[in-house]
C-alpha cells in the first residue's frame, strides 16, 4: 500500500507498516495521493541498525530533503549508503525523484547524466480499470488488518500528542505479532511500529520500527519550513533529456515537446 499521506482522509494516520519505505527516507512522503494547502521544505533523516547472531551490526542510514508545493506536488532528494551493492561502489548514493500528482507523472532525476526517467501515476488519466483494481488492493489490506486486530495479533495504541520539531503531532503505537509457526519460527514474533503524524502537514514526521529479524530503524524530520518552496525544484531542467518509462522503454526525447507530453508509459506499481 503505497499511500502514506492519511489514506483513510484529511487527519487519519497512515497504515502502520512499511519500513522499507521509512529506510529510503521516504516516510509520509510516498504514494501518488493529492496533498493540497500544506506546503513545506524539511530535511530528512533515517537509520536502521541490525545486529545478527553472531554479535556483527549493520547500520544503514539516508539523508536527504523533501519539499511539497501547495499544489502537492513533491520532491525527494536522498543520500543512501551502506545498502547493498550500492556499498561496494563508495557507499553512498543518491537520488532525486519528482512527484507531479497533478499532472500525473513521477520523474527519477540521474544529476549525472542529466536524464530523468518519466512514469505515470497508477490512478491518473482515467483509467479506470487500474484505480479499480487499486481500491480492491486497498480493500484487501483493510480486511485483513480488522481481521488482524479481531485475533489479536494486531494492536493500536494512541500516544497522544507531541510537539516534534516544531510541529504537533499525533502518535500512534501499532504492535504487529506473528503467531508461532506461521512463518516456521517456534516463538511469537513482535513488530512494534510507533509514528508521529502531523494533520497539518499529513505526513509523518517520526517513526520508529522493531522488527527482530530486520532490526531497528528511526525516521525524523528536521528542519520543518512551513512555507512554499520554489517552483522550479517540481519541473525537470530545461537541459535534462526525458525518457519515458525509464530505461528500455522507447527513446529519449526532450521536456515540454510532444512526446514528453503524450508518451505512454507503464504505470508506477510503488
Amino acid at each position: 500500500h503505497s499511500s502514506a499521506q492519511g489514506p483513510g482522509g484529511e487527519g487519519h494516520p497512515p497504515p502502520p507498516f512499511g519500513g522499507p519505505m521509512e529506510l529510503m527516507g521516504f516516510e509520509g512522503m510516498h504514494g501518488s495521493k493529492l496533498v493540497k494547502g500544506a506546503p513545506f521544505s524539511a530535511t530528512s533523516s533515517s537509520e536502521t541498525t541490525q545486529t545478527l547472531q553472531d554479535g556483527t551490526s549493520i547500520h544503514r542510514t539516508s539523508q536527504g530533503v523533501l519539499y511539497r508545493d501547495s499544489e502537492g506536488r513533491s520532491r525527494r532528494e536522498m543520500t543512501i549508503s551502506g545498502i547493498g551493492p550500492l556499498a561496494a561502489f563508495g557507499g553512498a548514493h543518491k537520488m532525486i525523484a519528482i512527484a507531479d500528482p497533478v499532472a500525473g507523472v513521477h520523474y527519477m532525476l540521474d544529476e549525472d547524466k542529466k536524464v530523468a526517467r518519466k512514469i505515470s501515476f497508477l490512478n491518473h488519466g482515467g483509467d479506470t480499470t487500474k484505480s479499480d483494481k487499486m481500491e480492491a488492493f486497498h480493500q484487501k489490506m483493510l480486511a485483513r488488518e480488522q481481521q488482524e486486530q479481531a485475533s489479536g495479533a494486531l494492536k493500536t495504541e494512541a500516544l497522544g500528542m507531541q510537539m516534534v520539531n516544531g510541529v504537533n503531532a499525533e502518535g500512534t503505537r501499532t504492535t504487529h505479532t506473528i503467531a508461532a509457526g506461521e512463518i516456521g519460527n517456534d516463538k511469537p514474533i513482535q513488530v512494534v511500529s510507533e509514528r508521529w503524524y502531523s494533520t497539518e502537514l499529513q505526513t509523518v514526521v517520526k517513526s520508529t520500527r522493531t522488527d527482530p529479524r530486520f532490526g531497528t530503524t528511526k525516521f525524523l524530520l528536521t528542519n520543518i519550513q512551513k512555507g512554499e518552496p520554489a517552483a522550479a525544484l517540481f519541473t525537470v531542467p530545461a537541459d535534462y533529456t526525458v525518457t519515458a518509462g525509464g530505461p528500455g522503454h522507447g527513446g529519449p526525447h526532450h521536456p515540454g515537446g510532444p512526446a514528453a507530453a503524450d508518451a505512454p508509459a507503464p504505470v508506477n506499481n510503488n
